[in-house]
């Protein structure tokens, strides 16, 4: 078996609830995992934003090369 390291890419739509546009796109960046939401009620709370759905609309496996080891 090889191993190889492979360049993917993934984009997401994001709608979320945020004080302004700002905070809507810095919460989106730092929150978000792949399709999860890392963010806990504290920190909603806190900073007053939620999260109400993450949709991924791309998934590309762009690249692969195989990984020398040793």
């Amino acid at each position: 078996m090889k191993t190889y390291k492979v360049l993917l890419t993934r984009s997401y739509i994001v709608s979320i609830d945020a004080k302004n546009k700002e905070d809507a796109l810095f919460f989106s960046e730092f929150y978000i995992g792949g399709e999860r939401d890392l963010s806990n009620d504290k920190e909603k709370k806190s900073k007053k934003f939620k999260i109400n759905d993450i949709e991924m609309t791309v998934n590309d496996a762009c690249e692969a090369e195989v990984v020398e080891i040793g």
